[in-house]
């Protein structure tokens, strides 16, 4: 397998570990390839040419963390780099390596697949000026045997980086809302999902004067027995809620697996994330900043705009992908336009005020800054986001497409569903668009919108779906169908199953 195989987007992900039906493609070769072509990146693209170079390594809880990080350190050492091991860490962290003061490292690197299962396993790049980009991947792994010369031999040094991390959060905590222990008398439950946030409870939670009695999943396992750490995973966000009203807290908490993500439960167990999540840190946001603008993904809804405009703020809609967004928002603000916070409805947010780092522990921190407030008021979080419609139903499917250049046959299928929107009573272009075709829907389909859109990797077309009326949008799939079934390139196998399973449940 090559290495350009390797790369997904703006990191590199891979099978660690052989498994029935999967073979290992990150093996250790190619992991000690591409920490050559990082160094050479590090000296060349980013011009670094002081000696020794220092470079900081994390990793999660993933079984085949260990030895994928011994591969990285060896290799830097042979090639005169001062190794700072900082054990597990999250990814966040790994960028503020860069940043703080006594470890001042050159760039970073956090051994991470994110939420995926545990066979997998990944590389997150950093430098002092963030997280990579895709074509700094690219000039990675296309310089694994450039020549580097090396004068001497590195070392290495373990450093308490999450401490460091914590005791930051802390402090920002603190002096937002003016006490040593703002979150005094509060009850926080902590869901890490045995990846590496379980931290976040002792060391910031409590310290901030919270009790944390209930939380679960705290300890780093690889195995992740309990269930999947991702925030956008109906059974761990089950697992939370179940947690936060077993022990009747005030809040619950939940990060992936590297803690890049997050998302939040209330009191009353109703869950905060995907578009309530956006909503609430823009609630957050626009109290003090009206008229800023925020950038999300695409497949928000259509409430969600409604909502941030009558808030006073702006919302633009971009191209899927969190480097995407946060790119976004950083050219916004170059162009004058304030744009303070870059969010997904996956769960990754950024803030300008956190160096646009895609960090869930500090979207945790923006929420328990604002808590104390809404205590005092005698408020829930929720609370913030009563004029939120919700629509009555939502529905994603994806469509394999069956060619080797697949980029430009859906591509072609977007733009061909143009005609068929026009020709469709109850169909209108919405013109508030940047990525694949979006569509507003009225009677005879109810009242919602659809989007079809390109995956940013993968051979998929992607369809997704939101009504406010129950049982609309079969309506709206029956008649896509329509248009669908002329592309014989398309495997339409979920499509059918679901409008199957539909007709057998009306019966």
């Amino acid at each position: 397998m090559t290495l350009e195989k390797l790369i997904n987007g703006s990191d590199i992900r891979g099978v660690a570990i052989k498994t029935e039906g999967l073979d290992q493609t990150l093996t250790l070769e190619s992991v000690r390839k591409i920490a050559h072509g990082f160094i050479y990146f590090l000296k060349e693209e980013k011009n670094l040419k002081h000696v020794p170079l220092k470079v900081a390594i994390g990793i999660d809880s993933r079984v085949s963390g260990p030895e994928i990080k011994t591969a990285l350190t060896e290799t830097f050492v042979k090639l005169g780099v001062h190794v700072l091991d900082a054990g597990m860490a999250t990814t966040p962290a790994m960028f503020m390596a860069t940043q703080y003061d006594e470890f001042a490292a050159d760039g970073s690197i956090m051994v991470t697949a994110s939420h995926l299962p545990f066979m997998y396993n990944g590389l997150k790049f950093f430098t002092k000026a963030g997280g990579a980009e895709h074509e700094d991947m690219d000039f990675i792994v296309q310089h694994t045997d450039a020549t580097i010369e090396v004068n001497e031999e590195g070392k290495v040094d373990s450093i308490n980086l999450v401490q460091r991390y914590a005791d930051d959060l802390v402090g920002k905590i603190r002096k937002d809302s003016n006490s040593q222990e703002p979150l005094k008398d509060m009850h926080i439950v902590l869901d890490a999902g045995n990846g590496a946030g379980g931290f976040f409870a002792k060391d910031v939670l409590e310290v901030l004067g919270a009790n944390t009695n209930g939380s679960q999943f705290l300890d780093p396992d690889g195995n992740f027995p309990n269930h999947v750490p991702n925030p956008d995973n109906k059974e761990a966000m089950a697992s939370i809620q179940k947690a936060v009203l077993d022990n009747q807290a005030d809040l619950g908490i939940i990060f992936d697996t590297d803690v890049d993500r997050a998302a939040v439960v209330d009191s009353t167990g109703e869950v905060i994330n995907r578009n309530n999540l956006i909503a609430v840190l823009a609630h957050i946001i626009l109290q003090d900043e009206k008229d800023a603008t925020i950038v999300t993904n695409s497949p928000t809804s259509s409430h969600l705009k409604t909502f941030i405009n009558e808030l006073g703020g702006q919302q633009y809609r971009f191209i899927s992908g969190y480097r995407n967004v946060i790119n976004k928002a950083i050219e916004l603000n170059n162009a004058g336009i304030h744009t303070p916070l870059a969010i997904e409805t996956s769960g990754h947010a950024a803030f300008k005020e956190n160096y646009f780092l895609d960090d869930g522990a500090y979207v945790v921190a923006k929420i328990l800054m604002f808590l104390p407030k809404l205590q005092k008021e005698n408020l829930k979080l929720s609370d913030l986001i009563t004029t939120l419609q919700q629509p009555a139903e939502t529905q994603e499917l994806r469509f394999h497409i069956n060619e080797e250049n697949f980029k430009k046959y859906g591509q072609k299928v977007i733009e061909e569903m143009n005609d068929f929107v026009d020709r469709s009573e109850g169909f209108t272009l919405e013109e508030d668009n940047r990525e694949g075709i979006r569509v507003n829907v009225s009677a005879p389909f109810a009242s919602g919108w659809f989007l079809l859109r390109l995956s940013l990797h993968e051979p998929l077309l992607v369809l997704q779906l939101e009504n406010d009326v129950e049982g609309s949008n079969h309506k709206v799939i029956s008649h896509l169908r329509i248009f669908f079934e002329q592309y014989k390139s398309l495997d339409l196998g979920k499509l059918e199953t679901y409008l199957k399973k539909l007709i057998k449940a009306i019966k």
